[in-house]
């Protein structure tokens, strides 16, 4: 398998040098920038398989700079930053980020995030049903969903994962402990509103813009389930 590589942009050289050495040990290849301009022509250059990113970024904003990179290019990214409040985690996934990680970080949980979220992207490479639903229709091959009006967008690892996770399970409520370790191998906290963002974000790209969600519905005090009718398209070749 061909060696994957991640792009770190921090602005402090010495957590730069933290992350790289855990990455490469791991037997990642890093490349590195500074700010917004070095993070977008490492992108533009390409070959970059996923982000980790800052918020801090001196006058650089990086939940602007998050959404930049969504709109320009399908990769992960993993938020590492020392702004750890609730609402920061919450902003940074609605951005469009994988996962959010707050400093100070352990090594350990940094690589072991860092690859869940690569298998998840990875398993975009398999190909699997194309599913049509009465707005659009969503390749989960490709993790795009293309709207009848024209509209197209692109779901996260995360969301590809969390939705084939509610259509390998139709009709069966899901608890929130369920979704978190089919994501991310642990229990859910109560204080923790990760999955229910992530839920949020999938829900705006797949329901039909009703009022009331009626593919993902929520089971009160329980969590989540899946009753969404859709037509699945088996891929050839």
């Amino acid at each position: 398998m061909e060696r994957q590589t991640i792009l770190i942009v921090e602005d402090d050289a010495a957590v730069r040098s933290a992350l790289r050495e855990c990455l490469e040990a791991e037997g990642w290849a890093v490349r590195e920038a500074q700010d917004a301009a070095g993070m977008l022509r490492e992108i533009e250059t390409g070959g970059i398989d996923l982000v980790t990113l800052d918020l801090g970024l001196g006058a650089d904003d990086g939940f602007a700079l998050a959404r930049v990179l969504r709109g320009r290019r399908n990769i992960p990214v993993v938020f590492i930053t020392g702004y750890g409040q609730p609402l920061d985690r919450v902003r940074g996934l609605e951005a469009g980020a994988d996962d959010y990680i707050v400093k100070p970080f352990a090594a350990r949980e940094v690589v072991i995030r860092i690859r869940r979220v690569l298998e998840g992207y990875r398993t975009r490479a398999v190909p699997v049903d194309r599913l049509h639903i009465d707005h659009s229709s969503i390749d989960l091959r490709r993790g795009v969903i293309e709207h009848r009006d024209g509209r197209r967008e692109d779901l996260t690892g995360t969301e590809t994962k969390l939705l084939e996770l509610f259509l390998s399970r139709p009709a069966q409520v899901l608890s929130r402990d369920d979704i978190n370790r089919a994501l991310h191998g642990r229990d859910w906290s109560p204080y923790d509103r990760t999955i229910d963002t992530h839920i949020a974000r999938l829900r705006r790209k797949i329901e039909p813009g009703d009022a009331s969600p009626r593919m993902i519905r929520s089971v009160r005090g329980v969590g989540y389930v899946f009753t969404g009718q859709i037509n699945r398209e088996a891929r050839r070749g």
